[in-house]
């Protein structure tokens, strides 16, 4: 019998106020990239309870999921590892007083669309921009599109 096959599953945040994206600036495998506020969901963490501490964790800020722009999967070609991503979107706070980030999280950015072409070739994945457009372009689906069972 062969092994079973098993994603990575990630949830992001996709947050927007007035034309600029919440990107955070992060050291991933010695370099520096730009990604939205992202991470791995941990075992039996609900998907929402997910984003809002990696966004909290990552940014200092309270994120409030508002929907859903879409899931993902990406294959890896640095660690050929497959990534199924729950992108969120959302409103948050501004910073929380005295908010420590993770570790690899160097600064966070508010950067518009010019801000975010520049940056293309840093971009952690190419989820970054897709679930960027997505949102964009209005492709929404509520926070009831899964249940926890």
């Amino acid at each position: 019998m062969s092994e079973i096959w098993t994603p990575h599953l990630t949830v992001a945040a996709v947050i927007e106020r007035d034309g600029r994206f919440l990107l955070v600036e992060e050291l991933s495998a010695g370099e520096r990239v730009f990604n939205q506020p992202a991470g791995h969901v941990e075992d039996g963490e609900p998907l929402v309870d997910a984003v809002r501490r990696e966004v909290l964790e990552e940014t200092g800020r309270v994120f409030e999921p508002a929907g859903i722009c879409g899931l993902y999967r990406w294959r890896s070609p640095q660690n050929d590892a497959t990534y199924l991503r729950v992108a969120f979107f959302g409103g948050c706070s501004g910073p929380l007083p005295g908010a420590v980030l993770d570790h690899e999280i160097i600064r966070t950015h508010w950067l518009d669309q010019a801000g975010i072409a520049q940056r293309q070739p840093q971009l952690r994945s190419p989820l970054v921009q897709r679930c960027i457009d997505d949102y964009r372009l209005g492709r929404y689906h509520p926070l009831d599109l899964f249940d926890e069972l």
